[in-house]
């Protein structure tokens, strides 16, 4: 009988953990002739009673598995905790929100049975989300796809299933700083996208402010391309050329004009322009050296506080 993990990340979500293990619990049932399972609880830290709901659960269901972390290390080091710890031949990674439906690891395991190594799903629309969301959300995709040497897919989210060879993979890429939507399609394999509607959250609200998108953005472009660099260089070129015609007309028209007087606006709009070109540049340079910085000093991921097997 194969083992099927399932991987959780919560933080803050005592309002909806039962209600996401029951209908769980539910499509497991349906399975279970042919699959053992584990559900792998993994407190980011929460402040609320999260981590006591965990533990009502794991008094009745000895599958609940729990791993609490020390503080809030954020969702990819909830991740790549669960990832680490699962023991599943078929590891499915999914919020706890119900945003992801349970009922869709059915259709997850008929694409592994047809042959697929991973089965993720992918939104065909963003009914429910705020507007700058979905606006912010279509740029960074287009932005990453002209970029990244990768294939990043409009709208697919982390709920996906994975085989055992696909985990041990992901797992393989130890560096500090992830981005695990890159992460995923990095490491190839076969992969079946299945589409489904967006769905709002039961209760409560997103963790996800526009700040931490922003934040999230960077992470993502600056960890699987140097191309902000590159365009600092070509950015840094053209200024440079364009400084030297302006040169050559200023002596060009002192030459035929006369010496002449330099315009008081012109000059500040030159020096606030290369200046911010400069600013620009150092700060992605500062960026790049940033995630050296923390690669170097190799502190982990995530420090556990409590976990229960």
């Amino acid at each position: 009988m194969e083992k099927l993990s399932i991987i959780v990340p919560c933080y803050n979500e005592e309002k909806v953990i039962n209600l996401f293990y029951e209908e769980t619990k539910k499509v497991l049932d349906k399975i279970k002739e042919k699959y053992e399972y584990e559900i792998i609880f993994i407190d980011d830290g929460s402040k609320d009673k999260t981590l006591d709901k965990m533990k009502m659960l794991r008094n009745n269901d000895k599958n609940v598995k729990i791993i609490s972390f020390s503080r809030n290390f954020g969702k990819e080091a909830g991740i790549y905790a669960g990832l680490s710890n699962s023991i599943g031949d078929l590891v499915v990674l999914m919020d706890v929100d119900l945003q992801h439906d349970p009922k869709v690891i059915l259709e997850m395991i008929d694409g592994i049975n047809q042959g697929y190594d991973t089965v993720t799903t992918k939104k065909i629309d963003r009914k429910g989300e705020p507007i700058f969301k979905s606006i912010f959300s279509k740029m960074f995709y287009k932005l990453m796809r002209k970029l990244v040497n990768i294939d990043l897919v409009q709208g697919a989210q982390d709920y996906r299933m994975m085989k055992r060879k696909v985990v041990d993979a992901i797992l393989s890429l130890e560096e500090y700083n992830r981005f695990s939507k890159g992460i995923f399609s990095w490491v190839g394999f076969n992969v079946l996208y299945i589409e489904v509607e967006n769905k709002e959250r039961v209760d409560g609200n997103s963790k996800w402010s526009f700040s931490q998108l922003v934040k999230y953005a960077i992470e993502g472009i600056t960890s699987f391309t140097t191309s902000p660099l590159k365009i600092s260089i070509i950015l840094g070129f053209i200024i440079s050329i364009l400084a030297i015609i302006f040169g050559i007309m200023i002596i060009i028209q002192t030459i035929i004009y006369g010496k002449d007087t330099p315009g008081y606006a012109s000059t500040i709009t030159a020096i606030l322009f290369i200046g911010g070109i400069q600013l620009l540049s150092i700060g992605i340079l500062s960026e790049y050296v940033s995630k050296m910085y923390m690669e170097i000093k190799k502190r982990p991921k995530y420090i556990i506080k409590d976990k229960i097997d």
